[in-house]
């Protein structure tokens, strides 16, 4: 099979089971449902295999060229051209494996999850059609065709949030993840233009072989470029949930929990951090938007890290969790460590995913609670969940040696090397990080049970379907980072390697900061460890031997209830902005409207009769008046004809 084959099987088979799915599955069993849905990425899976394996070949010991695999011209209006084409190469790959390798397990989990529900089949559509326009998002050869991936992305988390359409608040959830998401996509779409304004073209090749004159001549934070990727990183905040754009996804957890797992690790958060990754030339000649995603990065780690300790809803500390995780990401972007980047993002998405499926695991068993304060003691109920979170739980530590540690030390010496401050900070989160996280480990699985016997009875582990995909993920939580094992440990960096190809044009810039030394690194290394320790031997204190004071913690006042309260930012927007814009929309239907549109078209109505009314009484029906009235209209065309005509 060649490649052109290869990519269309790959990107269509989720939208084959989408249309199946949809139109069909509300005739189909449930069994055969759930078959179309996951046997579609698994087929995607098997293609994207292939196209890794095409990518990562190489040619008398060279990497092979990226693949461009143009499928025909699209648009084409006077110099702008666009073509429906895709690129193929390591970055690319890298995402298609974990967006339909992550993908199929959360598929294969959602058929025990989702079971019960009655639109099962509808479940199973949205999610194929959101795989789909991810696939399109990170194959894309140029900035359009990415965009229709990231538009299509926002509106299947808009189906998803709202999957349970009869709840109000789940409705207005989804609405407030699509009016968020749309802020970011007017900042990228604005880049897009300003792009085919510098460059004369949207596709990558182009774009980045322009960018290379820039380089060339030493030619940094030109205005115009500081313009177009702090468009490009407006856009990426949306998407991946950075201050000041965040409050969506936190309350994305509407949504059924394996969509929780599909939007919160493998997708579409991600999408933020590969669009800046595949524009890395365009970043690193603005230091200056490098800096500010630094900053914003950090801030957003340490931030949603703190609202993440006072939250009870098991869901919403794993949602804070991810906007402090994809800030470490912003974080390694914004040092110009794009690398350490996508390895935060790959060893991010087993854990997230992990954790967020094993809290569905939990829900499952507790009957669709999500409230910590409500359980306790459920190891021994659920220990196959208990085991795969408490390695989710470690990775996310940072702990060695799971994956976590590898991927997130390593930005924390990358953030070192660029600037102290920004090393304290990620490590003051990395604490915050393990507090949290065993909270919500101990208060689930540890102490007594302290929900009601209704639950206690029901209380089971979950389907072969569901503890399936927990294990895979542990077991990639607990090996994958050792794609990236420092070289103090005498290894080898073999996502570095992997990537290199792919940084090749920035390769010989000037590094900024300084280097460690080996000695650093591991001192460093060491530094996060014990403090991690340290937390989570304090968190086992206050959570286990005294658990019942762990209940009352909105109650104690003061900087807890804050946290509890997230800051009262979603308070703030709707103070400032959301009853402002409805006061001033709801003048505008009162007065413009009702008064002016409305009264527009009811004068034209009445204009209309009026007028007929007035015309009727001319048809009398009387012939002497019809004889009188053709006379006179006679004489007035003569007189017309005389005065005005000759």
């Amino acid at each position: 099979m060649n490649i052109s084959f290869i990519l269309a099987i790959s990107i269509l088979a989720p939208f084959a089971g989408f249309l199946v799915n949809f139109l069909l599955g509300n005739k189909l069993s449930k069994f055969l449902v759930g078959i179309i849905g996951c046997g579609s990425i698994l087929v995607a899976l098997m293609m994207n295999i292939a196209l890794f394996l095409a990518a990562t070949a190489t040619t008398q010991g060279q990497p092979v060229a990226p693949i461009i695999q143009n499928y025909f011209n699209w648009i084409h209006a006077g110099s702008f051209s666009v073509d429906f084409s895709f690129l193929i190469d390591r970055l690319s790959v890298m995402m298609l494996l974990i967006i339909t390798g992550v993908g199929f397990l959360i598929h294969l989990y959602s058929i025990g999850y989702m079971h019960d529900d009655e639109a099962y089949f509808r479940y199973f559509a949205y999610l194929n059609l959101f795989v789909f326009f991810m696939q399109l998002l990170v194959t894309g050869s140029n900035y359009l065709i990415t965009f229709i991936g990231w538009e299509g992305v926002g509106l299947c988390s808009y189906l998803l949030i709202g999957f349970w359409y009869k709840n109000t608040s789940y409705n207005n959830a989804a609405k407030k993840a699509f009016m968020m998401n749309r802020i970011g996509d007017l900042g990228f779409l604005i880049g897009i233009f300003w792009i085919f304004n510098q460059f004369g073209s949207i596709n990558y090749k182009e774009v980045f072989a322009g960018a290379q004159g820039f380089l060339a001549s030493g030619n940094y934070n030109d205005s115009v470029m500081i313009f177009i990727t702090v468009l490009l990183f407006v856009g990426a905040i949306g998407k991946s949930a950075q201050i000041p754009l965040y409050t969506w996804l936190p309350d994305a957890m509407a949504g059924p929990t394996p969509v929780s797992a599909l939007i919160h690790a493998a997708t579409m958060v991600t999408a933020g951090i590969y669009v800046i990754v595949r524009s890395h030339i365009l970043f690193s000649l603005a230091p200056f938007t490098q800096d500010l995603i630094a900053i914003i990065g950090i801030a957003t780690a340490f931030f949603a890290a703190t609202i993440g300790l006072a939250q009870n809803d098991i869901k919403k500390v794993l949602a804070y969790s991810t906007v402090s995780q994809l800030g470490y990401m912003f974080v390694a972007l914004g040092v110009g460590a794009y690398g350490s980047g996508m390895f935060h993002l790959m060893t991010h998405a087993f854990f997230k995913a992990l954790l967020f499926l094993g809290a569905g695991s939990v829900i499952h068993a507790m009957g669709g609670e999500q409230d910590m304060r409500t359980m306790g003691g459920l190891r021994k109920k659920l220990p196959i969940t208990f085991i795969t979170m408490l390695t989710g739980t470690l990775a996310i530590s940072g702990l060695p040696p799971f994956a976590g540690f590898f991927s997130k030390d390593e930005i924390l010496a990358k953030a070192y090397e660029h600037n102290p401050i920004l090393w304290v900070v990620g490590l003051i989160t990395a604490v915050i990080t393990a507090t949290y996280m065993f909270r919500m480990l101990f208060l689930t699985f540890y102490g007594e049970f302290r929900g009601n016997d209704h639950q206690k009875s029901h209380l089971h582990e979950s389907p072969p379907t569901m503890t399936i995909p927990l294990i895979v993920l542990a077991v990639l939580s607990l090996v994958g980072g050792f794609v990236g094992i420092p070289e103090i440990f005498g290894g080898k960096h073999l996502l570095n390697e992997y990537f290199a190809p792919i940084f090749s044009d920035i390769a010989n810039l000037p590094k900024t900061g300084h280097e460690l030394s080996h000695g650093m690194e591991f001192a460093l290394m060491g530094i996060s460890v014990g403090l991690v320790l340290v937390a989570i031997y304090f968190a086992s204190r206050m959570y286990i031997k005294k658990s019942a004071e762990g209940m009352e913690d909105e109650k104690q006042g003061g900087m807890i209830r804050v946290l509890a309260h997230k800051y009262y930012v979603d308070e703030f927007y709707d103070a400032v902005i959301v009853k402002p814009a409805d006061w001033f929309s709801g003048i505008i239907y009162r007065f413009l409207e009702l008064d002016v549109i409305d009264g527009i078209v009811r004068g034209v109505g009445k204009a209309a009769q009026t007028s007929g009314k007035t015309v009727r009484r001319l048809q009398s029906g009387h012939i002497g008046f019809y004889l009188f009235a053709m006379v006179a209209g006679i004489i007035l065309m003569i007189l017309f004809n005389s005065v005005f005509i000759r």
